[in-house]
């Protein structure tokens, strides 16, 4: 008897909504992957994590996490159930136990990214509409990154500073999608995160919208681990 395919559970990143995923799903679905996408209240890392283990626990078999950018924090601790079978970073932030999303990216050399987010009045961050043209989508049409400018997920600015309880990479199988022309999460920082989890790694000559700009790639990325 042949095990049940994983069930494929997308999380998007800050800045973002699970529609950044719409290239991809119809490239998994294709595949006769159930296909997912978590969509994150961005106010905590613990509400992001709560959102996604809801989705976990929904499914009733195997799953395969895949995280961008933000969303590698969620999958970093949802990655723990026992149904996830494997993780996959698309420029994914990778913390472990007691590390932050800033000290993270205070390690290596400032992102242009940060130079073009405001905080509003909640205390929330958020890309302007030359910022995401310029250092969030430079190699997406420009009427997608302004769409994406309109419809972004606005991110907690606290949450650069929690920490996480768990890292799943530990103990799982991972895959990790390094954005070479990336300005958002440093290339440096993608490359040792992978490495340090010893991730099976693919490279792409992307911006930081990689499941945007190179939906095949990403998608067959996520293919192979569903595979795996």
């Amino acid at each position: 008897m042949s095990k049940s395919p994983a069930t494929i559970v997308l999380v998007h990143g800050a800045w973002a909504d699970g529609s950044s995923w719409n290239q991809v799903i119809p490239l998994l679905q294709a595949k006769g992957l159930s296909v997912l996408a978590v969509q994150l209240p961005l106010t905590s890392v613990e509400d992001d994590l709560a959102a996604t283990n809801r989705m976990v626990a929904d499914v009733p078999g195997p799953v395969l996490l895949v995280g961008h950018s933000w969303g590698g924090v969620a999958i970093t601790q949802a990655g723990a159930d026992p149904k996830v079978t494997g993780l996959v970073y698309v420029a994914g932030f990778a913390p472990d136990v007691g590390e932050t999303g800033s000290g993270l990216i205070g390690a290596h050399a400032t992102p242009p990214a940060l130079s073009t987010i405001v905080t509003d009045a909640s205390g929330f961050v958020y890309q302007t509409l030359e910022g995401m043209i310029t250092n969030i989508a430079p190699d997406l049409p420009e009427a997608q990154a302004r769409n994406m400018a309109v419809t972004q997920g606005r991110l907690a600015g606290a949450a650069f500073g929690e920490t996480v309880k768990v890292a799943a990479w530990k103990t799982k199988p991972t895959w990790f999608v390094i954005s070479a022309n990336d300005r958002v999460v440093s290339t440096e920082l993608q490359a040792a995160s992978a490495e340090r989890m010893n991730a099976k790694t693919t490279t792409l000559p992307s911006s930081h919208m990689s499941l945007c700009s190179h939906p095949n790639e990403v998608a067959a990325v996520i293919i192979e681990a569903a595979n795996a």
